[in-house]
């Protein structure tokens, strides 16, 4: 799925809120984020470069999910 230059984080929120899985790519890492808890978003590494410092999974909050948005790229949308 191909994302406009129309949207922003209140779509990709929005988006998690409503139980989507999405799939993106920081840094030349792909990762996969959906929604666990409130204000609460698990974050899971699905493919890196060699030797990169990333963790596997980590616990992110909404701040910091809105500080990465404007540098991820190629979405794409899992759905259960």
């Amino acid at each position: 799925m191909e994302i406009d230059s129309n949207y922003k984080f209140e779509d990709f929120w929005d988006d998690l809120d409503q139980g989507f899985q999405i799939y993106y790519t920081y840094m030349n890492n792909r990762y996969l984020i959906y929604k666990v808890h409130n204000n609460c978003y698990r974050e899971e590494l699905i493919n890196r470069e060699e030797k990169s410092p990333h963790p596997k999974f980590s616990m992110v909050t909404l701040k910091k999910v809105k500080e990465l948005f404007e540098f991820m790229s190629d979405f794409e949308y899992k759905i259960n």
